[in-house]
């Protein structure tokens, strides 16, 4: 079978236009809108679980991709795209699109190993230890107030009374009462004063910090609820993560010549 000049070119043009249009989902006033666009945006929407790939799916992202796409040659018209808020918010967008792509990328080569989370696990539980305490405490603004306090109980005087004059005004209407904690729930000078206590016990002498003296009561004591490691496992990994990304990030700007 033979073709004539003419029927060959047509031909031709048609084989040749199957490729172009396949690229493309529409074209708006002569600008084109790839189909890659829609693969990307539809990627995003399955991988977000919000739904499954469909035609339905495809033909929704691609009405959106041609009203924006008419949106943006109409802003581009009035000349939004020259002006210099909306240029300085662009570089911000793209400065934190190519970031993010650094950061997965070093996330991808240097992960947090599920050795890194039992250690740093471990580390916080050796931290907050292996008990809670229900403690009180009256807080005064002197060690002398604080030790007049300390004689009032000892002569008979209730500790939950005498905490009304705490200048701690958060906890001074219920006794004192600080609820149950871990030691490390406190600043280290408080937590070692009463983590030697006994039950019903109450600090020998004020215990001395920046808000002031404090006399403190153990309450009661008990073994430490902490969670498992399967239970903070998502967020002792995402804490590992920012300071991986956070020790790359000054090693360089060390390196960096910043003036």
């Amino acid at each position: 079978m033979t073709f004539k000049p003419a029927s060959l070119l047509i031909a031709l043009l048609a084989v040749a236009a199957v490729p172009a249009f396949a690229q493309n989902v529409a074209v708006v006033n002569g600008k084109a809108i790839p189909t890659s666009r829609v693969d990307a945006v539809v990627k995003q929407v399955v991988a977000q679980g919000q739904q499954p790939d469909s035609p339905q799916l495809r033909e929704l992202i691609k009405k959106d991709l041609i009203g924006r796409e008419v949106m943006m040659q109409e802003a581009e018209k009035q000349g939004f795209g020259k002006d210099a808020a909306v240029k300085t918010q662009i570089e911000n967008a793209r400065q934190a699109i190519i970031v993010n792509a650094l950061v997965g990328d070093y996330m991808k080569k240097n992960p947090v190993s599920d050795a890194d989370i039992k250690a740093e696990y471990d580390r916080f539980v050796a931290q907050n230890g292996d008990k809670e305490y229900h403690v009180r405490h009256i807080m005064m603004a002197t060690e002398a107030e604080a030790n007049d306090v300390i004689a009032k109980i000892k002569g008979g005087a209730k500790f939950e009374e005498l905490a009304k004059a705490s200048k701690d005004t958060g906890s001074a209407a219920n006794g004192g009462d600080l609820d149950w904690a871990v030691p490390s729930s406190f600043p280290p000078a408080f937590s070692a004063a009463f983590v030697g206590l006994q039950k019903g016990q109450v600090t020998e002498k004020p215990v001395q910090t920046p808000n002031g003296f404090h006399v403190i009561k153990v309450d009661d004591i008990r073994a430490a609820k902490l969670p498992t490691l399967e239970e903070v496992k998502p967020q002792v990994a995402e804490a590992l993560a920012q300071k991986k990304l956070q020790a790359y990030q000054e090693e360089l700007v060390k390196k960096a010549k910043v003036q």
